[in-house]
């Protein structure tokens, strides 16, 4: 099943969202709901609050005091993290369990306020943002909840920055205009993205990837999208990854590439990147084909050293390549060196810049880029490697040291 993370700061307008995707067909599961539900009388969350809070936090019908623990607790950051080490987990081990019981092919989407402050981003395929700058939340929250000013900022002080929401977004609703305008957002990432990523994952297989090599200026943002998603794949198999490493040309600052994320999986061995493979298809990254090789460099002629598994995105909107290599392996070190190389020789960075740009103009019209691909493949053997090789023996350059 697809799992999706919804969250938004105060006043953002995640409500009308949730209720939308319900409506499209998703099982919502509402953190708010939850925490409600697993502190009511007779519950381990009620008895376990009382306990560490007193009794004087329960009404005249034994039920909970809201206003009461929110006044306990506001402000003060070590009795606030006491009660979350009570609620918090009560509340994802029954949203689990709601998740468990969804149908195969389901979209869940789970509600999350605190989804960033919490750092749950990683157990979900994709993390939807609700957004809304500050002051227009500010000014929906005096006019529509009663706050006073100083009680609205309090409570969006309490809450992650917009800006660390924005950077844990793979997807971000804009709620700064009409109800309308944010409703039609919905409808377009559930048709364009939601249902067809849910296909996928379901079936097993990548999502289609169309059109030409074709380049683009490098973008800052990249570095971060693959640092959400490499948390993606090491939280697939925790014990079993040794690292995931961005490479390939987004992972180079100032290099222009096709918009297309590479990440490599460090894995002990070929026998672990076969017992990873089901993990990472329900991350969402299935596996294309079985076991592949990269071309063998004159470093390492030995065909097995380059042996790898391939798995790919199943997101329509966000092309990934994983390729899942033994650590200390010669296609792993090539990979890193490769990259590292790039990153740090400005006469590299242009010389394998044009060689892209000159390929991709003259495969524009393929209609893919398998044929760009493969044109690429002889020059990392009779230009790159020399190259690279006698700047690693210049500068010392060394692998990661997981590899030990």
């Amino acid at each position: 099943m697809l799992k999706i993370g919804l969250t938004g700061g105060i006043a953002s307008g995640k409500s009308v969202v949730a209720e939308r995707l319900k409506e499209r067909g998703a099982v919502l599961v509402d953190a708010d709901a939850l925490a409600r539900e697993v502190v009511e009388p007779g519950t381990e969350g009620l008895e376990r609050i009382v306990s560490e809070f007193g009794e004087g936090m329960l009404d005249g019908d034994g039920r909970l005091d809201r206003a009461r623990l929110g006044e306990a607790v506001f402000g003060n950051a070590e009795r606030l993290a006491a009660l979350n080490a009570i609620v918090h987990p009560l509340v994802r081990a029954r949203a689990a369990a709601i998740t468990a019981a969804a149908p195969g092919d389901a979209v869940v989407v789970q509600d999350i306020p605190l989804l960033v402050e919490t750092g749950q981003g990683s157990s979900f395929h994709l993390v939807v943002v609700v957004d809304a700058p500050d002051d227009v939340r500010l000014e929906r929250m005096l006019e529509h909840r009663g706050m006073t000013a100083e009680a609205a900022r309090a409570r969006m002080d309490a809450q992650a920055t917009r800006a660390e929401r924005l950077g844990a977004a793979d997807a971000v609703l804009d709620n700064s205009g009409t109800v309308q305008h944010l409703l039609d957002q919905v409808d377009r990432l559930w048709d364009g993205r939601l249902v067809p990523f849910a296909r996928n994952l379901a079936a097993g297989q990548r999502a289609p990837r169309n059109g030409g090599p074709f380049l683009e200026p490098h973008r800052q943002n990249w570095a971060q999208q693959a640092a959400r998603i490499a948390a993606r794949l090491a939280a697939a198999a925790p014990d079993l990854i040794l690292a995931v490493d961005h490479i390939g040309s987004t992972s180079v600052p100032g290099l222009a590439a096709k918009d297309v994320i590479d990440l490599q999986v460090a894995v002990p061995d070929l026998g672990v990147a076969a017992r990873i493979a089901p993990l990472l298809a329900a991350a969402g990254f299935p596996a294309v084909r079985g076991i592949e090789s990269d071309t063998p460099k004159p470093n390492a002629p030995d065909p097995s050293e380059w042996l790898k598994r391939f798995h790919a995105n199943a997101d329509p909107c966000r092309a990934v390549n994983v390729h899942v290599r033994p650590a200390g392996s010669a296609g792993w070190r090539y990979a890193l060196m490769f990259r590292d190389w790039l990153r740090n020789d400005p006469s590299a960075l242009r010389l394998y810049e044009g060689h892209k740009a000159d390929l991709a103009a003259r495969f524009a019209s393929s209609g893919t880029t398998r044929t760009y691909a493969e044109a690429k493949e002889p020059w990392f053997t009779d230009v790159a490697w020399p190259r690279m090789s006698a700047w690693a023996g210049a500068t010392g350059w060394e692998p990661p040291s997981y590899a030990s």
